[in-house]
């Protein structure tokens, strides 16, 4: 064989074997290298060099294009024989797929023609073409195209080692389970066997005057490969023709097409066009209104003895169905230009027409990363809060995952972003990340994770920024929508928590009507002050009246009023901002930084009053855990203070709601689910008590629970609470109406809605 290699293709060339099968086999070799005139003789030699035709086998010379049709490589008769089984729900791939495929062609005949323009001659459009008929779907690129060795290779064998992983991955798939993997791990043009039972490629090389044809069979163990004869020139370029399986028939609908090209591929940097019907307005003759205007003139005439004239014809307008190629990417993806040169406009129009919205974003960041690993993203943050912001465990599909401008999936938010940042919406391009990528490929990719962080960390150098914009009022609307996000990042991010606790806001004793930073409370603090004051409460009017704030706000002392259900454990879990240690007003040890002289005046109020404050024990007994004189009063004769690591008041409160919602859970025998619920309880005793909790991100998801109950979200009625159930929340808590029948008056005033 490699002897012939000099030889032209289409020489002809006769192998001569004593028995046959030998030369057979080297001939099935050369028909795959591309020769196309290859013949057979059996026989042997005589004594005198001669050749004489074997007479126990007797053949004619036969051609290896009539021989036996090639076979498949084992990996790619697996790979088809897992298609054909129908282990593929999302069949739609196809389309981004081969458009892919067909874009990768016209990138490299462009490539091409800058040394040799030669190749473009006959066909100057660099197009795809996607068209439908009955039956049949056919996508077209004036591309690269292949000779009849390419189209063995190409199509024949898979080379790409990913293909090895999909196929060791779906042994190990469980029984039963979708794996949804087509496409990627390089098997992309196979996907058409999802569609089709057959597919059919004719393709012709610019290197190469002959035109080929590869065929085969959905199920099939072999694929023919021959001479085009149709007389379908095309010039160059590459033609796929899917003939569609009976249950794939809708597919072949341009306007079921449109949508597919406009979800997967409207960014692909070349022209898609689809054979689409539209209606045209035409001027035609309306035939009775003009008849009704002849007539009226033929009266007239006649009325006054006159020759009557031909009247102008009464044009009306009549929508026509027109079929032609029409350009179905027209958008331009804007992640590609250099953000100095986009217009706000443009960014906002770009925003509400990717995502959705109606309202323009209130923040954007718009940047481009190079180096070793090189993405582009745009990343907004949206004017409102979305209708379903109540169930925070659903997908939000927020980031559209790009490869090459190619549409991945907008599925892979958790792995792009932690998910208290779920409502940042936005694009993310990266040229490092395989075209065929899946979920298990970005857990394990260190692309992705430096992505991620880049991610995050422009995420909230975005919201830093609408923090500190002139008048804030973009940041009051940002924080009425997305607050609680940021708490819970608080929370579950321990890595960028200084960053998060810096975009906090509450409401204090000096700013009861607005919210205030922890920045600002720091830059009012009294001189000496060594921590932040806080005090948490159903809403301001309760926290404000509150006996532990009266000394506090007597001697000037700002107070923080935490009046939302997750505001205390965001501030246990933080700790200290900057240098000051928060400190809870209502608990036990609280330090006014009192002088010698006070402290010796509250001393001697202590020994004075100590026998009324054992009397006090003595009667409440075990009901208190001890009775001390206090200066931290002023109009209230007593408070109730709880110790340093226990629980305040307010978080009592929650906590002994969900307790009840225990009770609740064991009586109706649901055990699973009130363990859920003592979980939550016993890792919220840990955090108050100062101890660290194993997984805060665990934690995290059971407080968005805890916070859709606050909000009078039923989280029982919805689904069953498996992991991969993101449309419903995890049913971790009882309704709330019946955790509320056991404590409170069967009153409907009082009763939350």
């Amino acid at each position: 064989v490699s002897a012939l290699k000099r030889i032209n293709k289409g020489t002809k060339v006769v192998l001569l074997d004593r028995y046959g099968p030998a030369a057979r086999t080297v001939a099935k070799e050369l028909g795959r290298k591309g020769y196309t005139k290859v013949f057979v003789v059996a026989g042997g030699f005589d004594g005198r060099g001669g050749w004489v035709q074997s007479k126990l086998q007797i053949k004619p010379a036969a051609s290896v294009m009539n021989a036996a049709p090639p076979s498949f490589s084992k990996t790619v008769d697996r790979l088809m024989d897992m298609i054909v089984n129908s282990l593929y729900s999302n069949r739609e791939v196809f389309l981004r797929e081969l458009i892919s495929n067909a874009s990768d062609a016209l990138d490299k005949v462009r490539f091409v023609a800058l040394t040799k323009p030669e190749v473009m001659k006959g066909r100057e459009e660099i197009e795809i073409k996607v068209k439908a008929d009955k039956n049949t779907i056919v996508i077209e690129d004036s591309g690269i195209g292949m000779t009849r060795e390419q189209l063995l290779s190409n199509l024949g064998t898979i080379a790409r080692s990913g293909t090895r992983k999909f196929l060791e991955m779906q042994k190990e798939q469980k029984a039963g389970g979708d794996s949804n993997l087509i496409g990627q791990f390089g098997v992309g043009f196979y996907s058409a066997f999802l569609v089709a039972d057959r597919v059919v490629v004719q393709s012709k090389s610019a290197d190469e005057g002959q035109q080929w044809v590869w065929e085969a069979a959905a199920g099939s163990h072999q694929y023919k490969i021959y001479e085009d004869k149709s007389g379908d020139d095309l010039v160059r370029g590459t033609r796929v023709t899917l003939h569609l399986k009976e249950d794939a028939q809708e597919l072949a609908d341009p306007i079921r097409l449109s949508r597919l090209i406009k979800q997967y591929s409207q960014f692909i940097s070349f022209p898609i066009k689809l054979y689409n019907m539209k209606k045209e307005p035409a001027k035609v003759v309306d035939a009775e209104a003009t008849k009704r205007k002849q007539d009226a003139e033929n009266k007239r005439a006649v009325e006054k003895a006159e020759e009557p004239v031909q009247v102008e014809p009464v044009m009306k307008t009549e929508y026509q169905e027109v079929w032609d190629w029409r350009v179905e990417n027209e958008n331009k993806p804007l992640w590609t230009r250099a953000p100095k040169d986009v217009p706000a406009e443009a960014y906002n129009d770009f925003f509400k027409q990717t995502f959705s919205e109606f309202l323009d974003p209130l923040a954007h960041v718009h940047f481009n990363v190079e180096g070793t690993i090189e993405f582009s993203a745009i990343l907004y943050v949206p004017g409102m809060a979305p209708f379903d912001q109540q169930n925070m465990n659903q997908r939000s599909r927020s980031i559209k995952l790009y490869v090459k401008r190619v549409f991945i999936s907008d599925e892979f938010d958790e792995d792009l972003m932690p998910r208290y940042l779920s409502f940042i919406k936005g694009v993310v391009d990266s040229s490092d990340l395989p075209l065929n990528v899946s979920r298990e490929i970005l857990q394990e990719s260190r692309i992705v994770r430096v992505i991620r962080k880049q991610l995050v960390r422009r995420s909230l150098e975005m919201l830093d920024d609408l923090a500190k914009a002139e008048g804030g009022e973009d940041y009051k609307t940002f924080w009425e929508a997305f607050g609680r996000n940021i708490k819970i990042g608080v929370i579950e991010d321990t890595e960028n928590r200084e960053k998060l606790s810096k975009l906090l806001r509450f409401n204090s004793s000096k700013s009861e009507d607005a919210l205030t930073s922890l920045d600002a409370y720091v830059g009012r603090m009294k001189e000496g002050q060594k921590s932040i004051f806080y005090m948490a409460g159903d809403n301001v009017q309760a926290a404000r009246a509150a006996p532990f704030v009266e000394k506090l706000v007597a001697k000037d002392y700002e107070v923080l009023f935490l009046t939302d259900p997750v505001d205390e454990a965001t501030v246990t879990n933080m700790q200290k901002f900057g240098d000051y240690e928060m400190v809870d007003v209502s608990k036990e040890g609280l330090d006014l930084g009192s002088d010698a002289e006070a402290k010796a005046k509250e001393e001697a109020q202590a020994k004075e009053f100590s026998a009324v404050a054992d009397f006090w024990k003595r009667t409440l007994g075990d009901r208190v855990e001890k009775v001390t004189i206090s200066n931290r009063l002023t109009d209230s004769p007593c408070a109730l203070v709880t110790s340093k690591f226990g629980w305040s008041a307010n978080m009592e409160r929650i906590m002994r709601t969900q307790a009840m919602g225990i009770k609740t859970l064991l009586e109706g025998k649901d055990e699973e689910r009130a363990g859920d619920l003592a979980e939550v309880l016993y890792e919220t005793a840990l955090i108050t008590s100062g101890f660290q909790i194993d997984s805060p991100k665990d934690y995290a998801s059971k407080v968005y629970t805890l916070m859709g109950i606050a909000m009078g979200f039923d989280v029982v009625d919805g689904g069953d609470g498996g992991d991969e159930d993101y449309d419903t929340p995890d049913p971790l808590m009882p309704p709330l109406e019946s955790v509320e029948a056991e404590v409170m008056e069967p009153n409907d005033k009082t009763r939350r809605s």
